[in-house]
């Protein structure tokens, strides 16, 4: 199957030679791209805090930009989201890790848990702009005290209608992969993809598959937010 894999780069490289490796033909349109405020997260660093949570690889990404500043923070506890983002957080040296079943209130019952009778917890969140708000949602329920700091932010990619019009001028994709509401969001809004039919959507949650309208019925979700179980659906 010609498949189209719209996630951000170099994650898109990685769906790209799993694909490959299943027999399928990648077809790689990032429609988002990070763009990584180092000195944000630096700072952020500098204050006091006890714990970090990281709900996205992006903010791994622009932690590594400042790799040579982790050293004194590698033991403190990290709280991620999913199995990508502790992978990521992992290959970056953090040696202690509790991880989440994908999805921002899960992960903070999870930190809900692990916290439970520490009443000096300072939860650091390094976050990108724009976000889903389910996890700052969950920590406010689960009277979480926590400090939210912005190190990068997602923006289009340009050029991603033009390229799409190339791709649909040789063979239409069979799939389409979609990771995130934003992604979602920004193919919906290409002229190009309102004349696509018969294109099969793979989702990575439900939330994502809310926001595509009810006209298009080929729709799946994974079991799990996780790229084993997205991929799966092929």
């Amino acid at each position: 199957m010609r498949i189209l894999v719209t996630r951000p780069q170099p994650a898109a490289a990685r769906t790209a030679e799993r694909l490959r490796a299943m027999g399928h033909e990648p077809l790689v349109i990032s429609l988002m791209q990070g763009i990584a405020d180092p000195e944000a997260a630096r700072a952020a660093l500098l204050e006091p805090y006890s714990a970090l949570a990281l709900t996205s690889a992006e903010a791994v990404r622009t932690l590594a930009s400042i790799a040579e500043s982790l050293g004194a923070h590698l033991d403190i506890p990290v709280f991620c989201v999913g199995t990508a983002t502790e992978n990521a957080a992992r290959a970056l040296g953090f040696r202690t890790i509790v991880t989440g079943p994908g999805t921002g209130d899960g992960l903070a019952k999870r930190i809900a848990k692990t916290m439970a009778g520490d009443a000096n917890h300072r939860l650091l969140y390094l976050a990108g702009m724009p976000r889903s708000p389910d996890f700052e949602a969950g920590l406010r329920r689960e009277a979480i005290d926590f400090r939210v700091v912005e190190c990068y932010r997602m923006v289009p990619v340009d050029g991603t209608e033009q390229r799409l019009q190339s791709v649909l001028a040789e063979t239409p994709p069979d799939v389409v992969l979609l990771y995130s509401g934003e992604t979602a969001q920004r193919f919906l809004g290409l002229p190009s993809a309102s004349a696509m039919t018969g294109l099969r959507y793979l989702c990575l949650s439900r939330a994502i598959a809310g926001i595509l309208p009810d006209t298009i019925s080929n729709v799946a979700v994974a079991a799990t937010p996780d790229e084993d179980s997205l991929l799966r659906l092929l």
